[in-house]
C-alpha cells in the first residue's frame, strides 16, 4: 500500500512536472504581437530553445498564419474556431477584435530555421545528422542556443562534429571579433562548399579600401582557414578521381575481358561485342521483370539470378553465331569485320522489335543503392564498388579457367598451335566453340555490370567497342594481365583528362596517344611468347 502511494505521488510530480515545462512564458509570446521584427526574430529564436511540443505546435502556428494577437498584446493559435492559449494551454471560443500575426520573409526565414532545428533533437539519429549537415550550410546567430542545447544532449560523434561545424557557421556573423576567429578557424574541416564564399567575401575590399571584415586576426584566421579547405578540396578531387578512374576501368575491364579472348586469343575481329554486351544487361531487366511479378518479396536479389542467365544467354548466342557464321571465317579478317557488323545491326533491331526503341530502367537493388561518404563530402557509390570487385572476381575466374583447367589447356595449345594439337586428337572445332562461347558470356556479365550504372537500350554496346578494341590492342593481344592493366590505365587516364580537357578531347586525346603508341610497339604492353607470337 505505501509502496502504491509513492507511486502515485511520483506520477502526480511528474505529471506536474510535465504541465509546468508545457506553459510558456507570456514574456516570451508577448514580442510576436509587437511591431518590433527584430524582436520577433529574437523570441522565436528563444521559444525554439524550450525544444518541446508546444514550442513546436505555436512555431508551426505562426508559419501557418494561424497565431492570432489580442487587442492585449496575448498570443492565441486560433484552429476550427477554437482559440488556444499557449501560456496556459487552455482552450475557448475565439475573442472578438483578434488580428493574425503577420510573417514576412525575414520571419519566414526566421521559423523554418527555428522548425528544422527541432530535428536536432529528434529521436532518429539520420533526422539529427541531416538537420545538423543542413544547418552548416545556412546557421545563423539565431539558431545558436538550439545548436547548444542538442550539443549538450548529443552523444554521437559524428553528430556533434557536424552540430560543432553549424555553431562555428552561426558564429561567423558575431560582433564579437574573438567569436568571429574562432567560428573561422573551426571552419577549417567545413565540407561546405559554400564557406569558402563566406570566408573570400570577409576579404574583398569596400569601395571606401576598407575591408567587409575589420579586424585583422580574423582575416588572417580566413587566409589560413581558406588555404586549408582548398588543400582537402585538392585532396579529395584527387581520390575522387582515382576512384571513379577504377570504376570506368572495371566497366571497360568486364567490357574488353570477351573480347581479350575472342580477338585476343583466337584472332576473330567480332564487331557484335558490344551487341553481347547488350544482350546481358537486357537479361539482367527479364530477371528483375520476373522477380518483381512472381517473388516482390526477394526482388533485391535479382542480380544473383541474372549474373548465370546473362553468362548462358550471351554465350548461347555467341556459340550460335561461331557454329552458323563465324567458323566458316577462320583466317580471313576482313570478311569477318564486316558479317559480324552486320550481325550487330540484326542483334540490335531484334532487341528493338522485341522490347521497343525505348531504353528500360534496370534499378539497382537496395544493397547497393547509395554510397559511403569519406573525407567529409567525397561520396563512393555503392553500385559501382561493387562492380569493381566484380570485375576483379570475374578476372580472377577467367585467370583460372584459362590455366587451371582442361578447357584453357586446350584452348591455349589450340592458339599456339593448332595443326599439332589437331595432330594429338584436341578437337579444335569444338574448342573454337567454346572459346567463343566463354568470351561471348563474359560479355554478358559485362551487360549486367552496365545495366546498373544507367539506362538499358538498344544502342547500349556501340559506346564501349572502340574502347574495348583499344583496351585489348593497348595491353597485348591475348595477355589477360595486359589487358586488366590497359584497362584501369585508361579509365584512370581518361577521368584525370577529363576535369582539364573536357570528355570529347579527353577521349580524342587517348585515341591519338594509342595509335602513337602502338606505331612504336605494335605489340602492345605485353608481347605474346612462345610459337602463338609468330
Amino acid at each position: 500500500m505505501k509502496m502504491l502511494r509513492k507511486l502515485l505521488v511520483t506520477g502526480w510530480l511528474c505529471a506536474t512536472a510535465l504541465t509546468a515545462e508545457a506553459a510558456i512564458d507570456p514574456e516570451l509570446l508577448r514580442p510576436l504581437a509587437g511591431d518590433d521584427p527584430d524582436a520577433r526574430i529574437e523570441a522565436v529564436n528563444k521559444i525554439a530553445t524550450l525544444a518541446n511540443e508546444e514550442a513546436f505546435t505555436l512555431l508551426n502556428a505562426l508559419k501557418n498564419d494561424n497565431l492570432y494577437a489580442t487587442p492585449d498584446g496575448d498570443v492565441l493559435i486560433v484552429e476550427d474556431d477554437k482559440a488556444t492559449d499557449p501560456a496556459t494551454g487552455k482552450t475557448g471560443p475565439v475573442p472578438e477584435g483578434v488580428d493574425g500575426i503577420m510573417v514576412n520573409n525575414r520571419l519566414r526565414g526566421a521559423l523554418d530555421g527555428a522548425l528544422s532545428g527541432f530535428a536536432l533533437l529528434s529521436e532518429d539519429r539520420g533526422q539529427r545528422l541531416g538537420a545538423a549537415l543542413a544547418m552548416q550550410r545556412n546557421a545563423d546567430p539565431g539558431q545558436l542556443p538550439m545548436i547548444t542545447r542538442a550539443l549538450e544532449k548529443e552523444q554521437d560523434p559524428e553528430i556533434r562534429r557536424a552540430l560543432g561545424l553549424a555553431a562555428a557557421t552561426a558564429s561567423l556573423q558575431s560582433p564579437d571579433p574573438a567569436v568571429r576567429k574562432a567560428a573561422v578557424e573551426a571552419l577549417a574541416d567545413s565540407p561546405n562548399a559554400a564557406v569558402k564564399t563566406t570566408l573570400m567575401q570577409m576579404l574583398e575590399k569596400n569601395p571606401d579600401g576598407s575591408y567587409s571584415e575589420a579586424d585583422e586576426s580574423v582575416r588572417i584566421a580566413a587566409v589560413s582557414t581558406l588555404s586549408a579547405i582548398n588543400a582537402r578540396q585538392a585532396r579529395t578531387e584527387f581520390i575522387g578521381n582515382l576512384f571513379y578512374g577504377i570504376s570506368l576501368g572495371s566497366v571497360l575491364l568486364l567490357a574488353a575481358l570477351g573480347l581479350a579472348i575472342t580477338f585476343g586469343l583466337m584472332g576473330i575481329i567480332n564487331m557484335a561485342h558490344g551487341e553481347l554486351l547488350m544482350i546481358g544487361a537486357y537479361a539482367t531487366y527479364v530477371c528483375q521483370l520476373l522477380f518483381r511479378q512472381y517473388l516482390p518479396g526477394a526482388v533485391d536479389y535479382y542480380l544473383l539470378a541474372a549474373l548465370p542467365a546473362a553468362f548462358l544467354v550471351a554465350g548461347a548466342v555467341g556459340i550460335a553465331l561461331e557454329r552458323t557464321v563465324i567458323r566458316w571465317l577462320y583466317g580471313r579478317p576482313l570478311e569477318t569485320l564486316l558479317c559480324t557488323w552486320g550481325i550487330s545491326l540484326i542483334l540490335m533491331q531484334a532487341v528493338r522489335s522485341l522490347f521497343g526503341a525505348q531504353n528500360v530502367e534496370v534499378a539497382n537493388p537496395s544493397w547497393m543503392s547509395g554510397g559511403v561518404t569519406v573525407m567529409g563530402s567525397l561520396v563512393l557509390s555503392w553500385n559501382r564498388i561493387v562492380i569493381i570487385f566484380f570485375a576483379l572476381a570475374v578476372v580472377g575466374a577467367v585467370w583460372l579457367i584459362l590455366n587451371k583447367t582442361r578447357l584453357g589447356l586446350f584452348l591455349r595449345a589450340v592458339t599456339q598451335n593448332r595443326r599439332m594439337a589437331d595432330c594429338v586428337g584436341v578437337s579444335t572445332g569444338r574448342i573454337d566453340m567454346l572459346t567463343f562461347g566463354l568470351g561471348s558470356g563474359i560479355a554478358g556479365l559485362g551487360g549486367v555490370a552496365l545495366s546498373q550504372l544507367g539506362n538499358v537500350g538498344p544502342d547500349l554496346g556501340q559506346g564501349y567497342i572502340v574502347d574495348s578494341f583499344m583496351v585489348v590492342v593497348l595491353g597485348g593481344v591475348g595477355q589477360l594481365a595486359g589487358t586488366v592493366i590497359a584497362a584501369i590505365g585508361l579509365g584512370e587516364v581518361n577521368k584525370f583528362l577529363e576535369p582539364m580537357a573536357g570528355a570529347v578531347l579527353a577521349k580524342i586525346a587517348i585515341l591519338v596517344f594509342i595509335i602513337i603508341f602502338i606505331q612504336k610497339r605494335p605489340q602492345g604492353l605485353f608481347a605474346m611468347k612462345g610459337r602463338s607470337a609468330e
